[in-house]
């Protein structure tokens, strides 16, 4: 698995966008709307709601995954 570098919407909703840590971080994930919010580094490591097996192809499509952790206790 890869490593992803993640960032979490600062408008209060729950939204992630996790993007592989060899790749140039999209430029809509600017310090306004977006902050850094730590790293996935294997299967452990990974939040809720985020899918690993789905993650390598929105990459390759969209140069990111995004997910929002749907179920989480609050």
């Amino acid at each position: 698995m890869h490593a992803y570098n993640l960032f979490r919407r600062k408008d209060g909703h729950d939204v992630f966008c996790a993007v592989p840590e060899d790749c140039v971080v999209p430029a809509f994930l600017d310090a306004s709307a977006w902050e850094f919010s730590g790293k996935i580094e294997g299967l452990g490591s990974s939040p809720i709601g985020f899918d690993s097996r789905v993650a390598p192809t929105a990459v390759r499509f969209n140069g990111c995954y995004f997910f929002a952790p749907l179920g989480a206790p609050r």
